[in-house]
């Protein structure tokens, strides 16, 4: 059997030319390879599209109707968003054939614009666009999601699914059984969590950013694979657990911490952010960290048994340890709250 290929640009230029109407393609190339494939294409007449090729993922099917559907009511409600393009029949993406069965092949729009990287106007742009986009999507009315970013998706098959991994062992089992346990009491014992369409990856590195009008820094968004309705403490959480010191005990601080304040700053200029979702999103800090495990151990035919080796595990373990007790560091309008270890 195949766990995954890797099709060649010349093979998805060849499928997007049969499957879309979009015009003589002069190149396709791999853009990279990480949970799906990612292709980026430019077209004679100058145009460039961005072609993505679904990998099979332990949570099942891609959610391609829902986000298809997703991002047409966000970029018509003005938010920016690389929108995705309809095949020839008029769905949501075509099936290629593949070695290992059927992959959902997607064609999107190109969006321009940089990084925001450690620019605090960009940042802060980052979080109220995210807000914005919270907002618009708050109306959405098409094909339901197949996933909710609750704990079930997040947290108790993510678990379960580390703990099939063979560089796991017993004691390994009741320490992330244990966390995963002491998690989901946490967040329950904190009632009326808000929930949003999230867009599931919000980390920094899914969003260009422009100059808007008056040269007003505007983020727009793309791979919205993980997008999804949930929790809104987990979607702030990502931000927050992509720059977050991996040694226990480490506080966030310096660069980092502005820059954290500048995306609190910016989605509270747009939303209401309510005590009990704020202190949440340190606990879906642990939450995103766990998450991230079980896909890892979903595609170990893919990845091999060296992505998560006994050694790290262990590790891991003291550093979720040390997470379980962190609050969520302070805006600049929060007084002394401060992350705690």
């Amino acid at each position: 059997m195949i766990a995954q290929t890797t099709p060649t640009g010349e093979a998805i230029a060849r499928a997007v030319r049969d499957g879309f109407e979009v015009g003589d393609i002069a190149r396709c190339a791999l853009l990279r390879r990480g949970f799906n494939h990612v292709y980026g294409l430019e077209f004679e007449d100058g145009r460039r599209l961005v072609a993505r090729l679904s990998a099979h993922r332990p949570r099942g099917e891609p959610n391609v109707e829902y986000e298809a559907a997703l991002l047409a009511h966000l970029k018509r409600a003005g938010v920016g968003v690389a929108a995705s393009l309809p095949a020839r029949d008029g769905s949501a993406a075509l099936s290629m054939a593949l070695p290992e069965g059927p992959r959902p092949l997607m064609l999107f729009e190109h969006l321009e614009g940089d990084p925001p990287a450690d620019s605090l106007p960009d940042i802060e742009a980052t979080g109220r666009c995210l807000a914005e986009m919270h907002d618009a999507a708050a109306s959405y009315d098409g094909p339901p999601s197949r996933y909710r970013l609750e704990l079930p998706f997040l947290l108790d098959n993510p678990v379960r699914l580390l703990h099939t991994a063979p560089t796991m062992d017993d004691a390994l089992r009741a320490d992330y059984a244990a966390a995963a346990q002491r998690l989901s009491e946490r967040i329950a014992a904190l009632p009326g969590l808000e929930r949003v369409h999230c867009h599931g990856d919000c980390h920094g590195s899914n969003n260009f950013m422009t100059d808007g009008p008056g040269g007003r820094r505007i983020a727009s968004f793309f791979d919205f694979d993980d997008a999804g309705p949930g929790f809104l403490a987990f979607e702030l959480a990502v931000y927050l657990w992509a720059m977050h010191p991996r040694k226990p005990g480490k506080l966030l601080e310096g660069d980092e911490l502005d820059r954290w304040r500048a995306y609190l700053k910016g989605y509270r200029s747009v939303r209401k952010l309510e005590d009990a979702d704020f202190e949440a999103i340190a606990l879906f800090v642990s939450v995103r960290q766990l998450w991230l495990f079980g896909e890892y151990a979903g595609r170990l035919d893919v990845w091999g048994t060296q992505s998560i080796p006994t050694a790290w595990l262990r590790k891991q373990v003291e550093l979720l340890g040390a997470w379980l007790d962190l609050r969520t560091p302070a805006g600049p309008a929060d007084g002394c709250r401060t992350m705690l270890a």
